[in-house]
């Protein structure tokens, strides 16, 4: 949902970007490496240490990225398969990653083994989530739907994690995280039973 409303926006916003880099000779397929490096570190080591804040910050700046090579693609009309795949795997790689940080920094020095089992718990169905929709979709169907899409379940969990950075008490992190695994698993089974219908009707069964 938040993918679609905000597409529109982002585009407008960085198009004049885009264009110069592609100009530059930068590739999408650069960008979206970039962009995972970037997060992946970012989450990595400052999440860790304790920078909740910091760490937000500089993961949004790199999660721009995720906008910037599609606005490339599109511009250049490489819309490919390729990119396609590489993206989607890449995506996983940053969500793991911010969800991994969060769960280091509260099994060590954050000292709230709750919350760092629900960032793992986290990590779990997140991937669930994203399979049960490439695997749908290999098969010829359709399951691009769910109340907890990438992209509210990165903000939801960045804002939060952000404002803990900053003096938010850890509580909020981890209901959110809560919330988050809730409703990923609907996310599944609302998957899951597209899948079915769209199987029954193509069988005749339904």
């Amino acid at each position: 949902m938040l993918n679609r409303h905000a597409r529109e926006l982002f585009t407008r916003l960085f198009s004049p970007l885009a264009r110069v880099l592609l100009r530059l000779g930068v590739s999408p397929d650069a960008v979206t490496l970039l962009g995972t490096a970037g997060v992946s570190a970012s989450a990595l080591i400052l999440f860790p240490l304790g920078q909740l804040f910091w760490g937000v910050v500089a993961i949004t700046l790199f999660v721009f990225s995720d906008v910037m090579d599609g606005i490339m693609a599109r511009l250049t009309d490489r819309k490919g398969r390729w990119g396609g795949f590489l993206d989607s795997t890449l995506d996983r790689v940053q969500d793991d990653a911010i969800f991994l940080g969060l769960a280091l920094w509260f099994y060590g020095g954050g000292h709230d083994g709750a919350i760092g089992a629900l960032a793992v718990v986290c990590i779990l169905l997140g991937n669930l989530v994203s399979y049960a929709r490439a695997k749908a979709e290999s098969l010829g169907y359709h399951a691009n739907i769910g109340i907890a899409e990438r992209a509210e379940r990165l903000v939801s969990v960045l804002v939060v994690a952000g404002l803990c950075g900053l003096g938010l008490p850890t509580p909020f992190l981890f209901w959110t995280l809560v919330v988050l695994a809730a409703a990923s698993v609907v996310t599944v089974v609302q998957r899951v039973l597209a899948v079915r219908t769209q199987a029954r009707a193509e069988t005749g069964t339904a």
